[in-house]
């Protein structure tokens, strides 16, 4: 580093000292941006972010190294005068520093990628936003170092950096677009705005170099220099005003998706490709229990959750977040839970929950109530088909958390008084007389499901145990092939 000898270090201690600043920056910024990083996502905008997410960490260890440089420095010149470039070549010269090490670590994230096939591009105005949020930090920590020579200013300028832009990122909303950080979290399908990193690199360049001048100004008492620090605060102000006049938001990019026709048709960003073949074996039962009912569907297409995207016929959205370990049981079974709206706590909520575990392959709920208990014994002792018969029947009263004992094959009264019907709909007989099961439509015709023999009271009828399914339940029958129309 070109800082002549003086006081206690000398230049060959600056070296070592650089070198030990790129280390621990390099290895800081690995995990911070592996961190960041979204699992799965093959995408270079993700290796931006992942970057630009790492100075959380390697921005206050810059600023610190940058402090320890100018309180060192301050003391070697004393009072010493400086002309323009002999102030501003140390702090210029540790930016050098930060910024190979900002680079090497971009490297490490790309060396795997670049080996195969990524999605998006490689924004270039996203690896200048970075460098410029690295500037802010040296230069916060260089002014602060200089104006500050004690031991301790070093670790209070680190501190204070992460602090303070720790602060801002959840503070008022204008507030975290001035940070050296993305404005938001990365959504594959709308990508990076780059407008938005263009503006922000204006203003974070704008603000180091304010600060960086306004100090030079201060220390050499060149009215040119002044000047040069009064240009810069113009260009800062012209980044702030475009940030805050831009929308907050960017609407979803047109993707081309990768898919895959076996054993059912799946589309996903291609950043997400290699989730293929799980999300495939995930979805195809509930595609083969869905067949023949109005919640048939033959395409997945992965789609972004704010925004609605008209479908094709026959195609249904999923939300995949990202490709860690689960993600494709998560996926189903946030798709099996929006087939059918919340029951919000009402009796209707038991028997929803079983045609979602069944839909899903779990062991049948007995649920909090006898009527529940009754109606899983009922349903498991049915086979797969005949419950896609009743589920094309009963699609609607699904939906919309309409289900009744009735539709269950006969019912376990509020009273405890029990029917001797085993048919969803049919009129059961009791003491006080007839109770016809609501909801079902007259003119649906049921097939004869099997039944107990006699309707059990609520004492009689056994809980269902999880695991105890019956040897025709979901999990013991064979896979069914979807044959996909995609």
């Amino acid at each position: 580093m070109p800082v002549r000898e003086h006081r206690g270090v000398s230049r060959e201690e600056l070296q070592q000292s650089a070198l030990v600043a790129v280390a621990v920056l390099l290895v800081l910024g690995v995990v911070a941006a592996w961190s960041v990083l979204i699992p799965g996502v093959s995408a270079w905008e993700n290796i931006i972010v992942a970057v630009i997410g790492s100075l959380r960490l390697t921005g206050p260890v810059a600023a610190a190294f940058a402090a320890w440089v100018a309180v060192s420095r301050r003391r070697g010149t004393g009072r010493q005068p400086l002309t323009t470039w002999q102030a501003v070549r140390a702090p210029l010269a540790i930016l050098v520093v930060v910024g190979g090490a900002f680079t090497a670590t971009l490297l490490v994230l790309a060396v795997r990628t670049m080996l195969t096939e990524q999605a998006g591009r490689l924004l270039p105005s996203g690896l200048v936003m970075g460098v410029a949020g690295l500037a802010l930090y040296v230069a916060i920590g260089w002014v602060t170092g200089w104006l500050l020579p004690w031991t301790i200013t070093p670790m209070l300028a680190g501190l204070g950096c992460y602090g303070l832009f720790a602060w801002m990122a959840q503070g008022a909303t204008w507030a975290d677009r001035l940070i050296p950080a993305t404005r938001e979290p990365y959504d594959p399908f709308r990508g990076l705005n780059a407008a938005a990193l263009t503006d922000q690199t204006l203003w974070l360049l704008g603000i180091s170099a304010a600060l960086l001048l306004g100090w030079a100004a201060v220390v050499t008492r060149q009215a040119l220099v002044l000047a040069a620090a009064l240009l810069a605060v113009l260009a800062a102000g012209t980044g702030v005003a475009r940030l805050l006049t831009e929308p907050r938001t960017i609407s979803a990019q047109r993707v081309v998706y990768s898919c895959q026709e076996w054993p059912i048709m799946v589309c996903v960003h291609p950043g997400m490709r290699t989730g293929l073949p799980e999300l495939g074996s995930a979805f195809v039962k509930i595609a083969s229990r869905l067949a023949g009912t109005p919640g048939e569907f033959s395409r997945l297409e992965q789609h972004p959750r704010r925004e609605d995207i008209p479908l094709a016929p026959g195609a249904v959205p999923i939300h995949v977040d990202d490709l860690a370990a689960g993600f494709a049981d998560e996926a189903a079974e946030e798709f099996v839970e929006n087939l059918a709206q919340e029951c919000d706590g009402t009796p209707a909520g038991g028997y929803r929950d079983i045609v979602v575990a069944w839909l899903r392959g779990k062991p049948l709920p007995s649920g909090p109530l006898p009527e529940h208990q009754y109606a899983a014994a009922w349903f498991s002792g049915l086979t797969d088909a005949q419950r896609r018969d009743w589920l094309r029947l009963y699609y609607s009263d699904f939906a919309g958390c309409r289900l009744q004992s009735t539709h269950f094959g006969g019912q376990v009264g509020e009273t405890g008084q029990t029917g001797q019907s085993g048919v969803p709909g049919q009129i059961s007989q009791t003491g006080q007389g007839a109770e016809i099961g609501r909801g079902v439509p007259d003119s649906q015709v049921v097939p004869p499901y099997p039944a107990p023999a006699t309707a059990p009271s609520a004492a009689s009828v056994p809980p269902f145990v999880p695991g105890d399914a019956p040897k025709d339940a979901p999990a013991d029958r064979p896979r069914t092939e979807v044959r996909s129309r995609g």
